[in-house]
């Protein structure tokens, strides 16, 4: 279950919302109405105790956007070669 909490309330509540990420799971801060920022425990799930690891890997949705870039593993950036002539000062 995710809470939601507004900016403010998150600030004042830091500790009871860090409680709530390891024990309920993924919380949401609102700004204005609005989800801004969803809270996650950073440990496994052996860490912290109510959360299961691949389930909040994969609900957090940035997880699943690293993991659906495509991998640079023989990426090799082109030589650029200037058009430009020398130029001969005081010659």
């Amino acid at each position: 279950m995710n809470a939601t909490w507004q900016v403010q309330e998150a600030k004042n509540r830091f500790s009871e919302m860090i409680e709530q990420v390891l024990s309920v799971g993924p919380q949401v801060i609102t700004r204005h109405g609005r989800p801004v920022v969803r809270v996650v425990a950073a440990s496994s799930g052996a860490d912290a105790p109510g959360v299961d690891e691949q389930p909040a890997l994969l609900a957090d949705g940035f997880t699943q956007y690293l993991l659906a870039i495509p991998r640079a593993d023989d990426f090799q950036l082109p030589v650029r070669r200037s058009r430009k002539l020398a130029v001969v000062l005081g010659g």
